[in-house]
Formats: structure tokens, sequence, C-alpha cells
């Protein structure tokens, strides 16, 4: 299961990692979101322990979605070092998460 990322931890969990980090910003009334968020769970177990994966609801956490301009989603950011290097908007494949981190790792 991928971790839940909120306002209140996302700057130790994200921007504080010493991993890449995948947060998928979603919500529960979003169709394309209930896509993805298997395929997110799964990059979680496949990477655990080598990347931080998580989900961000964009309803209950407004802050970070904000700052990054997260305007559709779901749009998913990868971090390293706090910063953001790939950003995915709406539904992909798998192996485009995989691809971003294996291309950090």
């Amino acid at each position: 299961m991928a971790l839940e990322i909120t306002d209140a931890n996302f700057e130790e969990t994200v921007l504080k990692s010493d991993k890449p980090v995948v947060v998928d910003f979603w919500a529960a009334w979003c169709g394309p979101c209930r896509m993805v968020g298997p395929i997110i769970d799964e990059v979680s177990k496949d990477y655990d322990g080598k990347a931080v994966v998580g989900k961000l609801d964009v309803d209950a956490n407004q802050e970070f979605a904000a700052k990054y301009g997260v305007r559709n989603i779901p749009t998913v950011l990868i971090f390293q070092n706090g910063e953001v290097v790939g950003r995915q908007v709406g539904v992909a494949p798998k192996d485009a998460y995989t691809d971003a981190i294996d291309a950090l790792l």
C-alpha cells in the first residue's frame, strides 16, 4: 500500500527524503485516479526500501497541490532531493512510473 502523504507530513516525507519519491495527487471522486491508484500501490510494493511512494488526497490537502501547480488529477510528481524531476498527468501505464524511478536509482 502506498504511503498516505498529507500537507502536515509532506516536507518530512517528500522534500527531506534521501530516496526518490513518487507522489500521486488524487481525489476519491476522480474516475481516472481510481485507475492509477492500484498501479501506484504496485509500484510502492516493487520499490519498497528503494523509493518512497505515496498518495496525496487533493481535497483534504490543498497546500502542496497548489504549490506544485497540480490543476488536473491524477498527477504524479517524481521528486529527488526535494526537487520535482518528473511529472505525469493523467492515466499512464506502470512502466511510466517505474522507468522514472529507475532513472534515479
